[in-house]
């Protein structure tokens, strides 16, 4: 479609014409008007108002009218000044112009009482009916979009970390629901410019007439019957002519609001709507028929009004009957393709398990929620980074999910589909945490969900306070989040899947590909490269340094596949990052095993399908780890935290024994220490033999 130069220059220049013409409306209340002027913003006025009802009638959603709620103030503010206008030459001149003569004649004729009664009755339905109606809706709509952008905020964010929707989309969403709650907001408001014209629009005809005889008898010299019906028919005559665009408007602010989601215009969805149900026709048509028959009606009006109707409702019928036909072929043909299908494609979907989510319960979704100041999405991307960089793993994308059955205040880890952790938070709280353990302060007392440490949950107030004691406050987002990380450093063996060493070595690949070619498939399986890596991980070695590992694998790989083997030679690759895991400073302080400890397992070690293991007699081996523990302590009461040092050959089978009654407690071999590591030995475990 061509466009003219006049609508280019208007959309140029838009905003200094739009800032000119509301000032001309502010000028019209207080620069006098020639009745020929007035004529024209009059014309101008109704036509405005007309072109308002039609936009409102061909507009599909209300946020294609966003502006309304401004342009309706604008509105109002010009027609008030148009009646100021009017009111002036009507009370200083007795006369308004053509316009207001023609409306006051049309409507008043002989009688001023009709005329008047019908000014009246046209105020009263714009009044009564259709500005409170549209107030009332306009609030209930306003109250429940703000109460429902919580929810709707969550079901973005919840397509989005299920990947149903791109960023940008969800980017959009967000943006279209603010946008949403802005416009019913303004529109709950903007409804009062309309109630308040209809109000003036009252007291200016009252004014008019009493101030018009007041005028016509005291000031003109008319005698009564002149001055009643000059003024009178000028009076009604400005009423109406206000009147007809503010009901326009008003009907269109009633429409706005009104609208729920549709798929098209308001003509196109009544008539989609309205002649749906043919049945309904053809009772309207008996129904008229039968008033027809009744002597007293208009026979022939009521007799054609049925015949119409009812060739209406044939018409409608002989239409249904050709969907419903469409519908019965459509729905044969999707019948017969989902007989095609194989019965495990259909329920494949359930099998799709998220390997990591968080679930939390209403209370929390604030934290989530960019609108209410949320920023806990972010932060467990944040996370998803931290494991990349510091631990060498890739976590997909982390499910944050709202789930009502849980408790208001709770959050849940969920592994694979199966609750691993969970915790309690209190919004609107911070939470103190004193690393002494010495001291209190005043707030509901918890423990710290990440690592179980004595805590309170203290008022915002309370913070400023609580940190000049010493404490250490953080909102419920970081407790939620620190939790979230140890619980990834904890549990990044079981994140770990082929898929995601498949993605690892891609990676590698890239730069690296001849160590790559050489170890997989050639040497070791993927999944035995799983295995080495998710052993490292479960001990805490960051396998960032995939190079060195896989080469490692690939010297050992030649002589033996033995994971535990195999898993040894990569921590002696790591000596450096092992190391460095470990010493404080240039210091490695150690708990050595007493050489005949050590013996007895080497001889107590047998092979299962989970690798080796020492098979010990079960008080004997209870002693043992309990000697083990009762050192770790004592090193760890004078403030030492100590690993456990022993050879190579036991030191996989002792982890295994130790790691579910001391998993805290890293055991490393000899070949793991770098050479200028000062080691430095402050335990000896002993049995009573020894």
């Amino acid at each position: 479609m061509a466009t003219t130069p006049m609508a280019v220059g208007l959309k140029k220049y838009a905003e200094l014409v739009i800032a000119g013409l509301i000032i001309g409306i502010v000028l019209l209340i207080i620069i006098p008007l020639p009745a020929v002027a007035l004529d024209l913003f009059l014309v101008l006025s109704i036509t405005l108002g007309i072109v308002i009802l039609l936009i409102t009638l061909f507009t599909s959603d209300s946020l294609q009218f966003s502006a309304f709620p401004t342009l309706l103030l604008v509105v109002t503010l010009y027609r008030l000044a148009l009646n100021i206008s009017s009111t002036r030459l009507i009370l200083g001149h007795a006369e308004a112009g053509k316009v207001i003569e023609a409306f006051g004649t049309f409507v008043v004729g002989n009688s001023y009482v009709v005329g008047f009664i019908v000014f009246i009755i046209i105020t009263l339905v714009q009044f009564v009916v259709i500005t409170n109606g549209s107030s009332r809706v306009a609030e209930v709509g306003a109250r429940f979009t703000l109460d429902a952008m919580p929810g709707k905020q969550m079901a973005i964010d919840s397509d989005f970390n299920a990947g149903l929707i791109t960023e940008m989309e969800a980017r959009d969403r967000r943006k279209r629901l603010q946008k949403e709650a802005d416009f019913f907001g303004a529109m709950d408001g903007a409804t009062k410019f309309v109630r308040g014209d209809a109000i003036a629009g009252l007291v200016i005809v009252f004014i008019n007439i009493i101030g018009g005889l007041v005028v016509g008898l005291v000031m003109m010299g008319m005698d009564l019957q002149t001055a009643l019906t000059t003024f009178t028919i000028l009076t009604i005559g400005d009423g109406l002519v206000t009147q007809v665009p503010a009901i326009l408007v008003a009907t269109a602010t009633g429409i706005l609001v009104t609208r729920t989601t549709s798929d098209g215009s308001f003509g196109a969805d009544i008539s989609k709507q309205l002649l749906t149900f043919p049945r309904v026709m053809t009772v309207a048509a008996a129904i008229l028929f039968i008033l027809a028959l009744i002597p007293a009606m208009p026979n022939l009006l009521f007799l054609a009004l049925s015949a119409g109707m009812g060739y209406l409702a044939f018409s409608l019928t002989k239409e249904e009957q050709r969907q419903q036909l469409v519908e019965q072929e459509a729905q044969v043909r999707a019948t017969k393709d989902e007989q095609k299908l194989a019965e495990p494609e259909n329920v494949l979907t359930y099998f799709q398990v998220d390997p990591l989510e968080v679930e939390i319960g209403y209370s929390l979704i604030p934290l989530a929620s960019e609108e209410q100041g949320g920023d806990l999405l972010h932060r467990v991307a944040a996370v998803r980074r931290q494991c990349a960089q510091e631990l060498g793993i890739y976590v997909r994308p982390i499910r944050v999910r709202d789930n009502l059955q849980l408790k208001q205040t709770a959050y849940v880890f969920k592994l694979r589909g199966i609750e691993a952790a969970r915790g309690e938070l209190m919004p609107q709280h911070f939470l103190a945490m004193d690393p002494t353990g010495q001291n209190q302060i005043q707030g509901i007392e918890t423990r710290e969900p990440t690592f179980g440490l004595p805590a309170w949950w203290i008022e915002p107030r309370y913070r400023e306070d609580a940190e000049l004691k010493g404490f250490t406050v953080v909102d419920p987002a970081t407790v939620l989040v620190t939790h979230l990380s140890e619980f990834v450093r904890s549990q990044g063996h079981e994140l770990l899947g082929r898929q995601e060493v498949q993605e690892l070595l891609n990676v590698v690949k890239e730069k690296n590909q001849a160590v790559v070619d050489e170890l997989v498939p050639n040497l070791l399986s993927l999944g035995e490269v799983q295995k080495v890596l998710q052993n490292l991980l479960r001990e805490g070695v960051p396998v960032r340094d995939l190079v060195t590992i896989l080469e490692a694998l690939a010297d050992r790989a030649r002589y033996e596949r033995d994971i535990d083997y195999l898993t040894e030679g990569v921590r002696q690759a790591l000596a450096r990052t092992i190391s460095k895991l470990y010493t404080d400073g240039n210091k490695l302080h150690v708990i050595t095993v007493h050489p005949r400890v050590e013996q007895e397992l080497v001889e107590a070690l047998q092979v299962t399908s989970l690798g080796n293991y020492p098979v010990l007699e079960p008080n004997r081996m209870q002693k043992l780890v309990n000697r083990i523990s009762e050192v770790v302590q004592r090193v760890n009461s004078k403030g030492i935290t100590p690993v456990l040092i022993t050879s190579a050959r036991v030191r996989m089978p002792l982890r295994r024994l130790t790691e579910r009654h001391i998993p805290q407690l890293p055991i490393v071999s000899m070949q793991e220490i770098l050479p200028h590591i000062n080691v430095e030995a402050v335990g000896t475990v002993v049995l009573d033999e020894d």
